[in-house]
Parts: structure tokens; C-alpha cells; sequence
């Protein structure tokens, strides 16, 4: 069972940036995809980008393709999520899953406890 443990989260301005981490243990950690999702106050969870276990397919929503990026380091099992231009509707519970490679959160098996960013006007 692969455990995750997300970190960087905060606060910051509109306009600024944060850069998530997620630590897996385990030994199959690195053949796991790995994904980020978020859950606004009072909106269900949602996909935000996800990164195969080779890190040679990235996938991110609309919404912030052109604003944040995922990558991983197997080598340290971490995987992290850059977050540039950061809008007050970013705000939320970010989390980090492990499973395959998709933007249904049925495809993920493990997750972790979240990280709660918070993006002020």
C-alpha cells in the first residue's frame, strides 16, 4: 500500500505562486501514476493534472494547463505541482492520489490528507 503525504501549502496573493509536493512511500511507489485534485469549499472534489509512472504522458484540466505543472522524481518518490498565476478560485483542498493513469478519481487508490491553499484577492 503506497502512503502519501502532500506539503506546501498556504497562502498567498492573486498572482503568485506555490509549489505542492507529495511524498509516497512504499516500495511500487514509482510504477504508480500520480495525480492532484482539489475540493473547494462547498464543491465536490476535481481533477487538476495527472502524471504517468514514467513521467512521459502530463495531462492537467483547462482550467490550469497553462498556469500549473505536474512533474515527478522517482528517484525520491515525489511528485509535485507548480502552481503560477494563482487565482482566488484556486483555493482549496489540494490532494494528492496514486493509482492509474486518468482523471477519474475511481482510478486512484491511494490518497493523501490534503494541503489546504488559500489564494487572496
Amino acid at each position: 500500500q503506497v502512503q502519501l503525504v502532500e506539503s506546501g501549502g498556504g497562502t498567498v496573493q492573486a498572482g503568485g505562486s506555490l509549489r505542492l509536493s507529495c511524498a509516497a512511500s512504499g516500495r511500487t511507489a514509482s510504477t504508480y501514476a500520480m495525480a492532484w485534485f482539489r475540493q473547494a469549499p462547498g464543491k465536490e472534489r476535481e481533477f487538476v493534472a495527472t502524471i504517468s509512472w514514467s513521467g512521459n504522458r502530463i495531462y492537467a484540466t483547462d482550467s490550469v494547463k497553462d498556469r500549473f505543472t505536474i512533474s515527478r522524481d522517482n528517484a525520491k518518490n515525489t511528485v509535485f505541482l507548480q502552481m503560477n498565476s494563482l487565482r482566488p478560485e484556486d483555493t482549496a483542498v489540494y490532494y494528492c492520489a496514486a493509482g492509474l493513469y486518468s482523471s477519474r478519481q475511481s482510478e486512484y487508490n491511494a490518497w493523501g490528507q490534503g494541503t489546504q491553499v488559500t489564494v487572496s484577492s
